[in-house]
């Protein structure tokens, strides 16, 4: 009798030991080759509160409630910043995991002409003074969402011979820029991809 419920409480032990990775599979998404640097998970899985909401009747209208804006906020702002650090820097490595692949086309572009040119970009991101969802598509899987970030940003431009042809070290600018991010809502991948920016 004791050995027939001893192999009962192993299966029943097997069985919650089962749930138990299924739902931490589940809370914790699956790592991809795609997420980049371990800090750029933040940004993902941050962003990933929309999933959880995807057959909402309001998600389907394009409205988001402040509760989700503010968690997908916190993702966006912190992708912000490391890709126009990682731009800045020419690491191109570290920006492929978080563009989609015309946006790191056109990027990649833009680095490899500096490099050519022997241009030094000087970048101190001072941080986001403003960022707040403009747009929210879902367009059958993929979702796109707009963000307007406003940011202070030292910049400046030097060239070989360390003379500055753009921008001023000393001085504090303010920049608005609209981004949007995708993500295909189907994909395993966790990641919403910066797809397209502007600053109108």
């Amino acid at each position: 009798m004791s050995d027939q419920f001893g192999f009962i409480d192993i299966i029943l032990l097997a069985m919650f030991a089962g749930f138990i990775i299924l739902r931490l599979r589940n809370i914790l998404g699956r790592r991809t080759g795609h997420q980049g640097t371990p800090t750029s998970r933040y940004f993902p899985r941050g962003m990933e509160v929309l999933k959880d909401i995807e057959n909402n009747e309001a998600i389907k209208q394009g409205n988001v409630d402040e509760a989700a804006k503010k968690q997908f906020l916190k993702g966006a702002n912190l992708a912000y910043e490391q890709i126009i650090t990682y731009f800045a820097a020419g690491d191109k490595k570290s920006l492929k995991g978080l563009l989609g692949k015309k946006l790191f086309t056109d990027f990649s572009a833009v680095i490899d002409e500096r490099k050519e040119k022997e241009l030094n970009y000087e970048t101190t991101f001072i941080g986001i003074k403003s960022s707040k969802i403009l747009e929210f598509k879902k367009i059958e899987n993929i979702y796109k969402v707009s963000v307007n970030f406003v940011s202070e940003i030292i910049t400046c431009v030097r060239d070989k011979n360390n003379k500055i042809i753009e921008g001023n070290p000393d001085t504090i600018k303010t920049v608005s820029d609209n981004w949007k991010f995708s993500k295909n809502m189907w994909s395993s991948d966790p990641t919403w991809y910066l797809v397209e920016t502007s600053n109108k």
